[in-house]
């Protein structure tokens, strides 16, 4: 095995066993935090408040509190007497949401009330009617988590081995900057699991230690973004002061909600979230700036659709809760679906390349969602509409939105969308064809090839070889190694594609599955070409076999038979012509120059019959090999311009002129004939043959008045062949 194969193995090797190591990490404190909360007491009946305002209990295991379904309770005694009033903070609003400093901090009081209640070794709850209800707060268990806790859960961890996955990868400050903005954001997903569980419980004992997590892991993920912007894809020059400058707001801010209450926290903390995520987007452009990455014009559209659904959702909770309107579970949702779209912009923004369509999609969706709830909330507070106009009316907006933005967002991923399937076919075909002609030539026609459909900013051929085709991490790079097209060949190295669309589009996993279908592709179509050209080959020596038994021996014995003498000379001349084309044909190749001596030879032959005098020009700056397909062309192309003369033109006088120059072949043959106005000749089998010929040859033929008298018809095209 090869040093740098090796090197390459160990190296994975160690990445996945860190993977593993850092999974299995993720998962022990996971299982650790849900223990945790199954053993948080809590007492077993679900609320929902009515219209008024009032929590209504729905929902219940408890036998006791079975017959006071439907009731609203109105506060819950402990036993030494003390009354907990009930009312909208019974709601799992999350106190970070709460705008008013007075409503957030009646919340925490009240949760901490709750915590200590549920500690007593049994409650009493005094529903609406004077009902008394004495109950036992019991462990809540793993089963009764909920579903909303263990997706969120599912979620979080996701979000963390996403993280895991990129610090084994590129263990370089950058990585490690992802790795903490990553479990800032998984330790918000845990904590709005963490409200979500079903029941009458808390589940964070202080509240004020849930408040300061929440502030503390939206302001570490806001200044990680900006730090980490500063550094990847481009390292900015200044990036110490900008990632100085995010970080000295941050801390503060998050020091504030540890320490103390803060008048105005929630401004705050959106101020600072919304602004470091303008930071990002100046960031971004100031390193757009310095080149054509694609990836940091795609990261400005995330970060700019991460602020408007910021903004939108902050607007909408402040406008809610300052009309006094009883939305809090709107609020609620709105709060946790903007924290779900973040994660899933987080788990997106490092494989953005190489993601599949359901993460993308995953992210659209939690971003329109996002929008929703908000207009949602905006319609009812603002515009004063009914529950059901307002919901019908914000789907609707929202779905238009989703059209658009969905491929605003993501068209910047396509980055393979550049040629139809006809013109990719074309384009195979004609590369084959060149390949199985000169397989030397397999980098060129490949290059050629990749070109022609990812249109990329730079492409460069390296000696290095790889093993697979690759995407780079960033989107910027495709690398592809030239593969081996012949039996005998060797490996030629590995092209190099950057910048796909001229800067304009990342690359991609499709892309690269793609470039793998095409030279999957190219292989068979070079072996199909391979083996048809055998087939021909072996069908052609079989007729030249034929001609030369067959009809060769027959002219033979007429040459012998004649009485003429002039018929014992045509029909010598007619055998020469068999030989030469059964010779033809039974050779798979031919030299340029001998091939030309041989053209020379039977028009020379064939004109000096009639009295025409020929002037032949023959020159090439290398002598190649033609195949069959080429040599016959040229071979039939020149007798029919022969026979064209001797029959209709009565010319003296032919000038050929035959010349090949850096793979254009050029052939002139000129007369001093009586023929004029070529643009009136009917095409016949003739003309329309040399047509055919030339078309096949890949070339252009044209007829024209010579000045004096005569007609002069100029042939051109590209030949590929094999050095002589």
């Amino acid at each position: 095995m090869a040093p740098n194969v090796r090197r390459r193995a160990g190296l994975t090797a160690t990445r996945t066993r860190k993977l593993v190591l850092f999974g299995l990490i993720g998962a022990s404190l996971l299982v650790l935090w849900l223990r945790m909360m199954a053993a948080q007491p809590m007492i077993d009946a679900s609320f929902r408040l009515s219209p008024l305002g009032h929590p209504m209990l729905i929902a219940t295991n408890e036998p006791a509190l079975q017959a006071s379904l439907g009731q609203v309770l109105q506060a819950i005694v402990l036993t030494d007497g003390t009354v907990l009033p009930v009312g909208r903070e019974l709601t799992p609003r999350s106190p970070r949401w709460v705008v008013n400093d007075t409503e957030r901090e009646r919340r925490l009081a009240w949760r901490d009330g709750l915590s200590q209640a549920l500690q007593q070794p049994q409650l009493t709850l005094l529903f609406d009617a004077g009902v008394h209800v004495v109950v036992v707060p019991r462990a809540r268990g793993l089963a009764g988590l909920g579903v909303a806790c263990w997706l969120f859960s599912a979620l979080a961890l996701v979000l963390y081995l996403a993280a895991a996955a990129v610090l084994p990868s590129r263990p370089v400050q950058s990585a490690w900057l992802y790795g903490l903005m990553a479990l800032a954001q998984a330790l918000n997903l845990l904590l709005i699991g963490a409200d979500a569980m079903p029941g009458l419980g808390a589940s964070i004992d202080p509240a004020r230690l849930d408040l300061a997590l929440r502030v503390l892991a939206d302001t570490v993920a806001a200044a990680s973004l900006v730090h980490v912007l500063a550094l990847y894809p481009v390292r900015l020059p200044q990036w110490p002061w900008v990632a100085a400058g995010a970080w000295l707001v941050a801390l503060p801010t998050a020091a504030l909600a540890l320490l103390l209450p803060t008048p105005g926290l929630w401004w705050l903390v959106q101020a600072l979230m919304a602004g470091c995520g303008a930071a990002a987007v100046l960031v971004l452009r100031a390193v757009m700036r310095r080149g054509r990455n694609p990836l940091p014009a795609m990261l400005t559209r995330l970060a700019w659709v991460g602020i408007g659904t910021l903004v939108l959702a902050s607007l909408a909770i402040a406008l809610a809760e300052q009309a006094g309107l009883r939305q809090d579970g709107v609020a609620q949702a709105g709060a946790m679906v903007w924290q779900v779209f973040f994660a899933s912009l987080l788990m997106l923004a490092p494989f953005l390349t190489r993601s599949r369509q359901v993460v993308r999609e995953f992210a659209a969706l939690a971003g329109i969602s996002t929008v929703a709830i908000s207009l949602d909330l905006l319609l009812v507070t603002v515009l004063g509409f009914g529950q059901l106009a307002a919901i019908t009316l914000a789907l609707a907006v929202s779905l238009l939105l989703y059209v658009g933005a969905r491929h605003w967002m993501l068209r910047h991923l396509a980055g393979s969308g550049g040629l139809s399937a006809e013109r990719m076919f074309e384009s195979l075909y004609r590369a084959a064809r060149a390949i199985e002609q000169a397989p030397e030539h397999a980098a060129e026609q490949l290059g050629t090839l990749m070109r022609e459909v990812f249109d990329p900013l730079e492409l460069a051929r390296v000696s290095r070889h790889t093993s697979r085709i690759r995407v780079a991490p960033d989107g910027s790079t495709l690398v592809v190694p030239i593969p081996q097209l012949s039996a005998d060949g060797e490996r030629a190295g590995t092209l190099v594609l950057r910048f796909a669309h001229r800067g304009r589009h990342l690359f991609t996993l499709e892309d690269m599955r793609l470039t793998e279908r095409i030279i999957e592709q190219l292989r068979r179509a070079v072996a199909y070409d391979r083996a048809v050209e055998h087939g021909r080959s072996e069908e052609r020596t079989r007729i030249a076999q034929d001609l030369h038994d067959d009809i060769g021996a027959r002219l033979l014995t007429l040459m012998y038979k004649a009485q003429d003498p002039d018929i014992e000379e045509y029909i010598r001349h007619t055998l020469q012509d068999l030989k030469t084309l059964t010779r033809g044909l039974a050779a798979s190749n031919h030299r340029l120059s001998h091939a030309a001596a041989e053209w020379k030879a039977d028009m020379t032959q064939r004109l000096a019959a009639t009295g025409c005098d020929l002037h032949w020009s023959f020159s090439a700056d290398r002598d190649i090999t033609l195949n069959v397909v080429q040599w016959s062309g040229i071979t039939r192309v020149l007798r029919e311009l022969v026979n064209n003369i001797i029959t209709h033109a009565q010319a003296t006088q032919v000038e050929v002129s035959l010349q090949f120059d850096r793979g254009r072949l050029s052939l002139v043959v000129s007369d001093d004939g009586i023929g004029r106005t070529p643009e009136r000749w009917s095409h016949g089998l003739g003309l329309g043959g040399v047509r055919k010929r030339v078309k096949l040859l890949g070339g252009q033929v044209a007829w024209r008045e010579r000045e004096t008298r005569g007609i002069r018809c100029e042939m051109h095209a590209m030949l590929v062949g094999e050095r002589g």
